[in-house]
């Protein structure tokens, strides 16, 4: 969101001299970019794939997830025994279609630890066909998060949100008119050809998309694996966060290893309720006659914890989170252990669930997700224009970042934009350490370098 030339006619007019503190902020923009933007190209790219997820599911996976719509259906039981029997696994959740013509999913855990989704026809328990565990769109979501790399990844996907939140402070810093020159706020420039087009381009983008860019990273903040670990350690010890069990249900407890429920939301993840009294003779039949008869709205993911000593849990799969609802069921009589809604979070755990829902473009319709769409798409074009400005303005060595000269009303105005993120992020604040340090140190060795020349 930089500022530049003015032309007037044919004669240009010599711009102002650039402050050493636009110079400063200028060039930790242009190392935030180069930290931050090949990663958050990837994360808007898959991000824009998953806010269609529904829609692509349905297109690679039509095949297998439509049924033909019938009266009756078998018993609930007997879709987890075709799905056993055709993978040679154990069932541990299932997903309850909202319509007869859509076929159940169920998802199987291998005995070597491997996952897979059953695709079974709810009105004869048929197996129609087997996929990978979530298929296409949990690659998609595996590299939006970069779980695919490991699960230390999600410390640098913490560490480039707080990045990207620096280049939009620093972009809003370099286009503020400061009483003289107007901010960019139309393409002025027209030839694609020449820096000024790109300019303008990336001022542009920046201005009307930064909210949203800012907006899409301070709300994906609560997924990553330090700073939303201590989010959600604050709410939960400030009574902000998960409800209280009923008094008359056991204390929630965490999960062991496979025991998940699934579909239950973020603030919910991993929390189980035992069973005071344990029973093998639970079955899915009894568990979703149950969810039926107090009104669960299909979809709704049914989890099968694998230790009898735990209840069931039936979620429903939901766009809006004013529509949440758990429900905690015994596995063997269908009793009502405890029902979870949206009223009964605290102001915290509402704050985290509403911006996911912001988040994956769900909570208010369409508008929502293509305005979120725009923030991905925004990425891109930030990006490159920025790529094509540097590529015009190169060096013939060097990176060419912007020099910035030494002082403390240049220092104050880099520390006043960088330094809360900083103390808010703090994986972000020792990367940016980090990053003082071999600047430092570039600087340090420059004149050296120089000398010898």
């Amino acid at each position: 969101m930089a500022r530049g030339d003015r032309i007037s006619g044919a004669a240009s007019v010599a711009p102002a001299p650039l402050s050493g503190a636009y110079r400063a902020v200028w060039r930790w923009h242009f190392y935030a970019g180069l930290i931050v933007l090949p990663v958050l190209m990837l994360m808007a790219l898959t991000g824009a794939l998953y806010l269609f997820h529904d829609e692509i599911d349905g297109v690679v996976y039509r095949s297998m997830s439509q049924v033909e719509a019938r009266s009756g259906t078998a018993s609930p039981d007997r879709w987890v025994a075709a799905a056993e029997a055709g993978t040679g696994g154990k069932v541990s959740n299932v997903l309850i279609p909202a319509r007869p013509d859509q076929a159940v999913r169920l998802t199987v855990t291998l005995p070597d630890g491997g996952k897979r989704t059953a695709f079974v026809d709810p009105h004869d328990a048929q197996l129609i066909g087997v996929t990978p565990f979530g298929g296409v769109m949990e690659t998609v979501k595996q590299l939006h998060s970069l779980a695919l790399v490991g699960d230390w990844a999600n410390y640098v996907v913490e560490i480039v949100a707080g990045w990207a939140l620096i280049l939009v402070a620093t972009g809003v810093f370099m286009w503020w008119p400061r009483g003289r020159d107007v901010g960019v706020v139309t393409v002025k420039a027209r030839d694609a050809g020449r820096r000024p087009f790109w300019r303008d381009l990336h001022a542009v983008t920046g201005l009307y998309a930064g909210a949203v860019i800012a907006f899409l990273v301070v709300t994906g903040m609560p997924w990553s694996a330090f700073w939303g670990g201590q989010y959600m350690a604050y709410v939960k010890d400030h009574g902000l966060g998960r409800p209280r069990p009923p008094a008359a249900a056991s204390p929630f407890a965490h999960a062991g290893h496979g025991d998940a429920p699934a579909g239950v939301g973020w603030t919910m993840e991993g929390v189980v309720m035992p069973n005071p009294q344990p029973s093998h003779a639970a079955r899915l039949s009894v568990v979703v006659a149950a969810a039926e008869r107090e009104g669960l709205v299909r979809p709704y993911i049914v989890s099968i914890p694998r230790s009898p000593d735990l209840a069931w849990t039936a979620a429903r799969v939901i766009k809006r989170v004013e529509d949440t609802r758990s429900v905690y069921l015994d596995g063997a009589t269908g009793a009502v252990r405890a029902d979870i809604r949206w009223r009964s979070f605290g102001v915290g755990a509402k704050a985290f669930e509403w911006g996911i829902a912001v988040h994956q473009g769900t909570q208010y319709g369409w508008i929502n997700r293509y305005l979120m769409l725009g923030g991905c798409i925004a990425v891109w074009l930030l990006a490159i224009s920025g790529l094509v400005m540097w590529w015009k303005r190169r060096p013939a060595k060097g990176l060419g970042a912007p020099v910035a000269p030494p002082g403390p009303r240049v220092r104050a105005a880099v520390l006043g934009i960088v330094l809360p993120l900083a103390l808010l992020y703090p994986l972000t604040g020792l990367s940016l350490i980090a990053a003082l340090i071999l600047d430092r140190l570039f600087q340090s060795l420059r004149p050296r370098v120089a000398a010898r020349i």
